[in-house]
């Protein structure tokens, strides 16, 4: 059985040490004395609890002003916007697969769109006073309504590529 011993010493020149030796029962002919690392942070003007905590209300700020966004529109405008949101959804995914250039991070900004749209939308349910068993046999029956139409990122790529080839005709005339 091997005994293992951590020591973690932390002075004031915000630098870490970490220090691992093993005490093995036999001893043995290796040159192995443990492991020595030193963590050097850089420093800033600013402590790190005040950073974190400035970022964070900027993110929350701009959440609200997005909830806030949300809320002005319709229903039907909710819906509309979560169908062309979800479009888009599909058409990253096929991009990822495609292995095709990205934004990665458009993925959870997407999701978490949808969420807030669908968040405000319960809302509203809740406020005409429809439960959930209700909600969910609205949502089933809106789903089905729903007709499939290409995606706004789908038709933005159609034009670019009608006006480069529209380009070309003017350059070959």
């Amino acid at each position: 059985m091997l005994s293992l011993t951590f020591s973690i010493a932390s002075s004031s020149s915000s630098s870490s040490t970490l220090s691992f030796s093993p005490n093995p029962l036999f001893p043995s002919k290796s040159s192995f004395n443990g492991i020595h690392l030193r963590l050097r942070s850089n420093v800033s003007s600013i402590p790190l609890t005040q950073r974190t905590a400035s970022v964070s209300v900027v993110m929350m700020a701009k959440r609200e002003q997005e909830m806030e966004e949300i809320r002005k529109l319709s229903t039907e405008q909710i819906n509309e916007e979560v169908v062309d949101l979800k479009g888009d959804l599909l058409m990253l995914r096929l991009q990822k697969s495609a292995r095709n250039e990205f934004k990665s991070s458009e993925f959870s900004r997407m999701r978490k769109r949808i969420a807030r749209m669908l968040t405000v939308k319960r809302e509203r349910e809740l406020e005409e006073g429809i439960n959930k068993r209700l909600s969910r046999k609205l949502d089933k029956k809106w789903k089905k309504s729903i007709v499939v139409r290409p995606s706004p990122l789908l038709l933005k790529l159609r034009e670019e590529e009608a006006a480069e080839e529209a380009a070309e005709a003017e350059k070959a005339a």
